[in-house]
């Protein structure tokens, strides 16, 4: 047992050494490497028509907030149309939307009420059977887009090998509360550095589900989304990838969200995130190793990317085995010090919000007094593993017991 206890701990340190590693090369990119631009730097041509799908669930906090913002945007108003789905509402969402439609023609809501399967992905799949364009924008409802970001997600479009394109998410609400800052920083990691490396260096940058479009033709060529994938975004990421698009990311395209306030939000949340992103690994793996339409870097980054939610189980699997050892009193001292000072690294260095990734884009972003905060983000280590770890469970669950999984929004706060 305890041969195989350090078997499994060495394994752990290896594939942390492996993410770390990772995330310093991405970093070293973003400061030191050719930084790839995007389209608004280079091009400005005839404006596509653009439809943008907002789905809504119980959102009458945010709904006049998100559709006052899409309708002053600075595009062609005859080359813009925009569709909210009120999926299955008990508040004042279905009376907001109508009141808007009545005054705005490009605004076609739809009201969801029938006994098909709920959640965005659905809704989704409901809207683009309507949409009147080919390029499909989706802001989730709690976001303020400002009033060039229409224009400059649809330029990516022009790009013919370009099948999606995401923007960079920023929490508006930083003032709230600690929580919304510590999560500015993880955003901030993730975007600046993580989602501009991996652009510039020609890898695997991702849709994340808001802020970014796609092609409807594309989509619809494969039946559209799956309404009991809870990570549609992930999916849609490497469906495209192996079929031969690209994903584009635009930095300098920021749309401001609501990051959540309560620690029960964020960790239902991620533990959502992390059950669809698993859900997404199980089904893809295999065609990323095999498809003839990816480098052999974009192959490596993808499986990395499919299995970042499995690091946490891992690490905590490694730490409960080692305790169960300690108390039986075989515990083999050598792997558990060289694991425990590995996870300890990992969180620094590897984890979620990287602490170097965070720091780069603090400095980036020209935002150097947040890094104040960095030593903090090592005390969610434990609240992030865990949630990560009961959704990766979850996605386990889903996968071979058959079990359909059903969408949770995440709360709102704005008064």
């Amino acid at each position: 047992m305890a041969v195989a206890l350090t078997v499994w701990m060495i394994a752990i340190v290896v594939v942390m050494i492996i993410y770390a590693g990772r995330h310093w090369v991405l970093t070293l990119n973003r400061l030191l490497g050719h930084q790839r631009p995007y389209m608004q730097d280079i091009i400005d041509e005839d404006l596509p028509g653009v439809t943008v799908l907002v789905p809504m669930h119980n959102e009458e906090q945010v709904a006049d907030g998100v559709l006052t913002a899409l309708l002053a945007q600075d595009y062609p108003a005859d080359r813009l149309e925009i569709i909210p789905i009120d999926d299955h509402s008990t508040d004042r969402t279905q009376k907001i939307l109508e009141s808007y439609a009545v005054r705005n023609p490009r605004i076609r809501p739809i009201y969801r009420r029938g006994e098909g399967a709920r959640g965005k992905p659905a809704g989704l799949n409901e809207a683009l059977g309507i949409a009147g364009n080919e390029v499909i924008l989706v802001f989730d409802a709690d976001y303020q887009p400002p009033p060039d970001i229409v224009r400059e997600l649809a330029l990516a479009f022009l790009d013919p090998e370009v099948g999606a394109v995401m923007g960079r998410v920023v929490p508006s609400n930083t003032a709230s509360g600690f929580l919304a800052r510590l999560l500015d920083l993880e955003r901030s990691g993730g975007y600046q550095v993580d989602q501009q490396a991996r652009y510039s260096m020609n890898l695997v940058p991702q849709y994340g589900g808001t802020v970014g479009g796609f092609r409807r033709s594309v989509v619809l060529s494969w039946g559209g989304f799956d309404p009991y994938v809870l990570a549609e975004d992930t999916d849609l990421t490497f469906r495209l990838l192996v079929r031969g698009w690209r994903v584009a990311y635009a930095n300098k395209v920021e749309c401001y969200e609501e990051a959540p306030q309560t620690w029960d939000a964020r960790f239902r949340q991620l533990r959502r995130w992390a059950r669809g992103h698993t859900q997404t690994m199980f089904r893809h793996w295999r065609r990323v190793l095999t498809s003839p339409n990816m480098t052999p870097a974009q192959r490596v980054d993808g499986m990395l990317l499919l299995g970042i939610y499995m690091i946490p189980p891992l690490i905590l699997t490694g730490l409960g085995l080692s305790l169960a050892l300690f108390i039986t009193g075989t515990i083999p001292l050598a792997a558990t010090l060289l694991l425990s000072f590995f996870a300890v690294g990992y969180n620094a260095f590897g984890n979620f919000a990287p602490f170097y990734q965070v720091g780069t884009a603090g400095v980036l972003d020209g935002m150097r007094e947040r890094l104040f905060l960095l030593p903090y983000l090592f005390f969610m280590f434990l609240f992030n593993s865990w949630a990560v770890t009961l959704g990766a469970f979850d996605a386990v669950v889903d996968v071979l017991g058959g079990r359909v999984p059903t969408w949770e929004k995440t709360a709102r706060f704005r008064q």
